[in-house]
C-alpha cells in the first residue's frame, strides 16, 4: 500500500539515550524540523550502535549489516530517496524505505540507521506523530516514551571525574580506536560519549 498523500513531518535525530528498565535497550529521540513534538522510539542496542558510530564517522575494520545493506543498494543501482515512519500498530512503530520509486517496508531503527548513512530526510506520518508525540516542557529536556516501543529513557553515561585532563582524554581516545578495532561497538558508543562530555567541560 503506497504512502502517497499521506502528510509527513520532517524530523532530526536529537539523540540516543540508554534506559536501564529497558534491559539494554536504546531510546532514540526524533524531533520535529519546524516545531517543538518530540517522538521517542525504543529500538535495540546492535541498531543504536550502528546509528551511533555512523553519525559519529566511526568506521569500524569490517561493514555492518547497515553498510552492507547500503552497498547492495548501490550495487544494484538503486538509491535511498528518504524514509517514513508511517505507521503505529499496538505500540509497535512500522516505517518504510523509498529507494527510487519502490517502497520497502522496514523497521524504524534499520530505516534510519540507512538514512544516516545516504544522508537522506527522515519523515514522520502526521498521524503517528500526533499520536504518539509529546512537548517537553522545555526546549532542552529529554522526555521519554510511553509502552513496549516507548519507555521513557533515562540518560545514563560512565562518570566523569570532576577535573578531566588532557591525559585523560587521550587514554579515551586510545581506548576509543581499541574497542572499534575489536569490534566492540557498545563499549565504543559508551567511550565516544564520555568523550564528547570530556570536550564539552574542557571547552
Amino acid at each position: 500500500m503506497s504512502d502517497s498523500g499521506v502528510e509527513r513531518i520532517q524530523v532530526d535525530i536529537l539523540g540516543l539515550h540508554t534506559s536501564p528498565s529497558s534491559g539494554g535497550a536504546y531510546a532514540l529521540i526524533l524531533k520535529e524540523m519546524h516545531g517543538p513534538r518530540r517522538l521517542p522510539i525504543i529500538i535495540g542496542a546492535f541498531e543504536a550502535q550502528s546509528i551511533a558510530l555512523e553519525m559519529e564517522g566511526i568506521r569500524p575494520p569490517r561493514p555492518l549489516t547497515h553498510d552492507l545493506m547500503k552497498t547492495i543498494i548501490d550495487t544494484l543501482g538503486g538509491s535511498l530517496n528518504d524514509v517514513t515512519i508511517n505507521e503505529l500498530r499496538e505500540g509497535t512503530f512500522f516505517a518504510r524505505l523509498t529507494v527510487d520509486t519502490k517502497e520497502i517496508d522496514s523497521r524504524p531503527s534499520d530505516a534510519i540507521a540507512l538514512a544516516v548513512r545516504y544522508g537522506v530526510p527522515i519523515f514522520v506520518a502526521d498521524r503517528v506523530m500526533d499520536e504518539a508525540s509529546f512537548v517537553p516542557d522545555n526546549e532542552d529536556a529529554d522526555a521519554e516514551p510511553q509502552g513496549d516501543q516507548a519507555t521513557e529513557p533515562t540518560k545514563s553515561s560512565p562518570a566523569i571525574p570532576p577535573t578531566p585532563s588532557a591525559s585523560r582524554l587521550e587514554q579515551l581516545e586510545k581506548d576509543l580506536a581499541e574497542a572499534v578495532a575489536k569490534e566492540e561497538y557498545e563499549k565504543a558508543v559508551k567511550l565516544r560519549d564520555e568523550i564528547k562530555r570530556l570536550k564539552a567541560l574542557n571547552s
